[in-house]
């Protein structure tokens, strides 16, 4: 059996003893430090800490890298500036989702992409196959062995980062980043984004870095609550903003505007890879949709639980939990085009007992307004 790999913040987490690693995607990963409920409540109150060091980062550059990304994914790279960055995708012919991303310009023909840890390897090859001679000037390097990244969430984030940086935090817009900023003595890159549904910031530097950031940013955030937070609570967080997570509410069979992301997906940025997909979806009408539920009869919908109504299956949750903020059992499920106005009964299959549901709008959580009422 392969041995599991591990980020260089691996040997710092022994100091947490309730602390407990799982096997994530080949990674071992901590589910917890203290606790999800507690860690979850941290990041939406003060703030947390999250080791993500496991995910891929590719660079791109050279002359035609911005249209051979123009190529392979679906949001309008050319309308990156220096400094931006942009949520996007990239899709088989299909329509369906190779991965989702985040692109970084850091120059004229600089990128950087941030994919999934699981499909690091997959992603590098799909590139290196589009990689044609019509993109002869484009270089492509797997940086993800040399770089960590940590994500600070929260809405005490920025003030906790303030005092280990001297960067301009409050100039520093959602979706920005600096290439070149001074964290606890270390050189990063410091972003303005994250996959909580908080405010935050996603710091990128050298592997052999881990130590002096780690701790450096505990100490800092130590009279502010900051929090270890792992798996469990990014995976609650996220799912409450419904921010998608691969293999769940996007995959290989789900295309975009399935997973209503369609928001970033350019249909008029150029012939991107999936696109002839997508739009023969968008005309003939999508067959489903990804919808929030809530349970009425009690019990929690799970991953991959069946969905009917009027006696057949219309389709089956991607998540469910116990909302931590809203202490409420809620879903996001994806079904019949049919059945997904908001207020429709459906029945959720929960051990065998088919329990009643609603369709509820999603996101269930947004920070500009708090709890989001139903």
């Amino acid at each position: 059996m392969e041995a599991l790999r591990r980020t260089p913040f691996y040997d710092l987490y022994a100091a947490y003893a309730d602390s407990r690693c799982i096997d994530f995607g080949g990674w071992e990963l901590p589910v917890q430090f203290t606790g999800i409920v507690k860690e979850h409540e941290a990041v939406r109150e003060r703030a947390g800490l999250f080791d993500v060091s496991h995910m891929g980062e590719f660079m791109v550059t050279g002359e035609g890298a911005e249209a051979f990304l123009q190529r392979m994914t679906t949001n309008d790279v050319s309308r990156l500036e220096d400094g931006a960055a942009q949520y996007t995708l990239m899709l088989y012919p299909s329509g369906g989702v190779v991965d989702d991303l985040l692109v970084y310009r850091l120059g004229e023909e600089r990128y950087m992409l941030v994919v999934n840890a699981s499909n690091i390897d997959k992603d590098f090859q799909w590139l290196l196959e589009h990689l044609t001679a019509e993109f002869s000037g484009v270089t492509l390097k797997n940086i993800s062995d040399q770089t960590l990244l940590l994500a600070l969430q929260g809405p005490l984030a920025e003030t906790i980062l303030a005092q280990v940086t001297e960067a301009p935090l409050t100039e520093l817009k959602p979706f920005h980043f600096i290439e070149h900023a001074e964290v606890c003595g270390v050189t990063v890159l410091l972003s303005r984004t994250g996959y909580t549904g908080e405010d935050g910031f996603e710091l990128y530097a050298p592997a052999d870095t881990a130590a002096a950031l780690w701790n450096g940013l505990l100490a800092a955030g130590a009279p502010h609550g900051l929090t270890l937070a792992g798996l469990g609570a990014r995976d609650t967080l996220r799912f409450e903003a419904k921010l998608p997570l691969y293999g769940q509410e996007l995959s290989a069979e789900i295309t975009p505007l399935e997973a209503g992301v369609q928001f970033f997906v350019k249909l008029d940025a150029g012939d991107f890879i999936g696109r002839d997909a997508l739009l023969k979806q968008k005309q003939a009408g999508l067959p489903r949709r990804l919808v929030g539920l809530e349970m009425i009869d009690r019990g929690i919908p799970r991953s991959h639980y069946p969905v009917f109504a009027d006696g057949v299956k219309i389709g089956e949750v991607t998540t469910g939990t116990q909302s931590p903020t809203l202490k409420r059992n809620l879903g996001l499920a994806l079904l019949d085009a049919a059945y997904t106005e908001i207020g429709t009964e459906v029945y959720v299959e929960i051990r065998g007992k088919q329990l009643k549901a609603a369709v509820i709008k999603a996101p269930f959580y947004k920070r500009s307004q708090g709890v989001k009422p139903q």
